[in-house]
């Protein structure tokens, strides 16, 4: 198997940071933000057109796959839709790092069209997906969003991918039938906030309570999934099961997409160590022009997932700027350039060939082999 290595940025290969997990490239980390100063704002005209117009194109397409009695136009319009609802639903993660005052109404916005709708209100994502940007905690057992895959055997790549099909039916299940149970039998309610409302991929994790400040927007928001669960499994009983089916299907496709993304976000070699910034960041993937399909299965900024752990506040449009910048300076021809890889294939390439090399800890066999196909376990990078 063909294994990819990091995109060179000249002709000679680029001098990886030498020093310990625990210190950083200060050169790196400072020119980061001088390189990005005047580009941090997040700016609604590109933010509410894209997310607005991927909600109408998912929605449309997958109108039109339900109702098309023909199989090949279902199938074609529910690969639209599939790329598009997923484009919608992955600004959940721009969510998590904006802050509240810069754009308002767009988190209300976006939980009423796209979270609730698809069963992943944004709650599922905050205060969990900050963990996994703590320099503490990242990649430690602490981490919601970290397994070392590239340390497991074989097996485990595939279970994580196939287990995604099955994040759907999971999300029904868990606010159309668990959430309403939770109001009468209090032990199911709190196993359903710390095992089934975070989206993580660590099989250990339990979520804590919610700040006293959120309390009430979670409840709304998973009071709003709640009710939308019990409509998706009562509408069985007056429209059929056809549009059911081929809504989980494309569902179950975004899942499948998210969790390959996710797959490829990082290289999970970290052994549950704390890791510097400098540490994380070559950990983390970025897949960068010239290349385009990696903008349809990492879209919202995320091909440049380990530029996003240097510079977790930047929005996403300002992301492919701030490469370019750093990539004419000096610091690109060393340590930044060391996180850049050509594409999907040649990074699952690599981490599988890792599993065929190196013996899985004993710790995280047991994790890998009990990752259910709870909505808890749906995968973020």
């Amino acid at each position: 198997m063909t294994v990819e290595t990091p995109i060179q940025a000249t002709a000679q290969a680029p001098r990886p940071y030498s020093g310990a997990r625990n210190e950083d490239d200060k050169a790196l980390l400072r020119a980061a933000v001088e390189l990005t100063r005047d580009i941090g704002e997040a700016k609604a005209a590109i933010y509410w057109p894209d997310m607005l117009g991927s909600a109408i194109v998912g929605y449309a397409a997958l109108a039109g796959a339900i109702l098309s009695p023909a199989l090949w136009v279902t199938i074609l319009l529910g690969m639209v839709a599939t790329l598009a609802l997923y484009r919608a639903l992955l600004f959940i993660h721009e969510l998590t790092h904006l802050h509240r005052d810069a754009l308002p109404g767009f988190r209300t916005a976006w939980n009423l069209i796209v979270g609730i709708p698809m069963l992943m209100p944004s709650f599922m994502y905050e205060d969990g997906h900050t963990i996994h940007h703590s320099r503490k905690r990242y990649g430690t057992p602490d981490d919601p969003e970290y397994l070392p895959l590239a340390l497991m055997k074989p097996w485990s790549l595939p279970v994580f991918i196939l287990v995604s099909l099955l994040a759907p039916i999971g999300l029904v299940i868990r606010y159309g039938v668990l959430a309403p149970l939770g109001l009468l039998i209090p032990p199911l309610r709190r196993l359903n906030w710390e095992r089934f409302s975070t989206l993580a991929i660590n099989p250990d994790f339990r979520r804590r309570p919610a700040a006293p400040e959120d309390r009430r927007r979670f409840v709304l928001l998973e009071t709003g999934a709640a009710i939308w669960g019990m409509v998706v499994i009562a509408s069985v009983f007056w429209i059929g099961w056809q549009p059911l089916i081929v809504a989980l299907a494309v569902f179950s496709a975004v899942a499948v997409l998210n969790q390959l993304r996710t797959l490829v976000a990082h290289l999970w070699e970290n052994d549950g160590e704390p890791m510097s910034v400098t540490a994380q960041y070559l950990d983390t993937v970025n897949v960068p022009p010239p290349g385009f399909v990696a903008a349809l299965w990492a879209p919202v900024g995320l091909r440049y997932h380990a530029l996003h752990h240097l510079l977790p506040s930047l929005p996403y449009h300002s992301l492919g700027e701030a490469h370019r910048r750093l990539t004419a300076h000096e610091v690109g021809q060393a340590t930044y350039s060391c996180a850049h890889y050509r594409g999907m294939a040649p990074l699952v390439g690599k981490i599988a060939s890792s599993t065929m090399r190196r013996p899985a800890p004993v710790a995280h066999e047991k994790g890998a082999a009990s990752m259910e196909a709870a909505p808890g376990n749906a995968g973020r990078g």
